[in-house]
């Protein structure tokens, strides 16, 4: 079975970690060595079994690896670049696509829900726990009728009465819903029309949420179906900075580089998956590696992480500058993802037909790519995006 051994990235062909500071190395040498530690030897049989380790959410809390974006909630100091947020992605989907899913979904979707959505009481009040994930988060936006077309489509209903609200609707592919404390549930006020945001506690009546069963990608992701049934949910429970879906759009931009991160440490994990295999599988006496047609595969494999790495570092310098906008974060999802599927695609093909064995973990990398390549905006809509940015005429049906 193969395993990460190296301390450093024998990917990073260009030195991008050269970009980081020295104390933004140390902690993603920190992710690096949790990684390693704490999440590779688990991965393959809870993929395999379809279960995620619970185990992980006490390990993370040590860490001390959550809540860094977040000033005044995370570590002490100021929050973390994006730049190193992106790197930190990177090398969790390295060694693991799920967990990477996992803590993005709490540390990113929900949590900068809250951040950027929430005034200062609901900030001090969700925060501070899911910063140490003393409590985590989920975000339900997408719902069974309604993906790429959620903006206008969005079934999910909310209704004011005095004090409180009444939800009403379904969401599906909600990660880490089955055991979050808090879930940001998006719904459409029937009054104003607008979707407005409301976070959603564990236990709450009417608040169900089912695992679905029978994925073939990133499977130790706990996805559900969420039923939610006359649940009320008090107006000092809704998110006081969202009106409309501009708002989510605006959480959805952030994020949407945090998978593009996503795809580039699945690319890596593969390429290097493979490239360790070439070097020590030997065929007609000599190792793959020996071989041009192999070599091609790999450089190919390193040209594109590469590419993708430094379009992705460029993005994180708009992002801390704060000039990056919807096309930026959308022409790197779709770039990177498209990317990352020759790359796993290779990098199975150089394993031949151990390449669909779990024992060799490149069918993993393999299998979850295709799930990082829809979520966040298929390659079309994001493609759809930067369309109407550089020519500006839009496409959209």
């Amino acid at each position: 079975m193969s395993s990460l051994t190296t301390q450093q990235n024998p990917a990073d062909f260009y030195d991008f970690e050269g970009a980081l500071s020295e104390e933004e190395r140390k902690v993603l040498a920190r992710t690096r060595a949790f990684m390693r530690e704490e999440v590779q030897p688990l991965v393959a049989a809870h993929w395999a079994e379809g279960t995620f380790p619970r185990e992980l959410i006490d390990r993370f809390r040590e860490s001390g690896l959550v809540g860094l974006p977040y000033e005044g909630y995370g570590e002490p100091g100021p929050a973390a670049s994006h730049l190193l947020t992106g790197m930190m992605a990177m090398e969790m989907s390295r060694v693991d696509a799920s967990v990477a899913t996992f803590f993005g979904v709490h540390n990113g979707l929900a949590m900068y829900a809250i951040q950027s959505g929430g005034d200062q009481e609901q900030r001090d009040r969700w925060l501070p726990g899911m910063a140490t994930m003393e409590t985590v988060g989920a975000f339900a936006l997408t719902e069974p009728l309604d993906g790429s077309d959620i903006a206008a489509g969005m079934h999910t209903t909310a209704r004011r009465d005095g004090d409180t609200w009444v939800l009403d609707g379904e969401k599906r592919w909600i990660g880490n819903a089955t055991f979050a404390d808090h879930v940001v549930v998006w719904a459409r006020d029937v009054d104003d029309d607008q979707v407005k945001g409301f976070v959603v506690g564990r236990g709450t009546p009417g608040f169900e949420a089912t695992r679905i069963e029978h994925k073939t990608s990133l499977r130790i992701v706990e996805n559900a179906d969420v039923e939610l049934t006359g649940v009320r949910v008090p107006e000092a429970d809704r998110l006081q900075n969202v009106s409309s879906f501009r708002d989510v759009a605006e959480i959805l931009r952030a994020t949407r580089s945090g998978v593009a991160w996503q795809a580039l440490g699945v690319m890596i994990g593969a390429y290097e998956l493979a490239l360790r295999y070439a070097t020590e599988r030997e065929q007609f006496g000599r190792p793959l590696a020996g071989f041009q047609l192999v070599q091609d595969l790999l450089v190919k494999s390193l040209a594109n992480i590469t590419s993708s790495w430094g379009l992705l570092l460029q993005l994180a310098r708009l992002q801390d500058a704060g000039t990056f906008r919807d096309e930026h974060s959308s022409l790197a999802k779709a770039h990177v993802t498209a990317r990352m599927r020759e790359v796993v695609a290779w990098a199975r093909e150089i394993f031949g037909g151990n390449g669909i064995v779990l024992d060799y973990d490149v069918a993993r990398f393999f299998a979850d790519a295709e799930a990082i390549y829809s979520f966040e905006g298929t390659r079309e809509m994001n493609t759809l995006i930067v369309g109407k940015a550089i020519t500006g005429e839009s496409a959209f049906v």
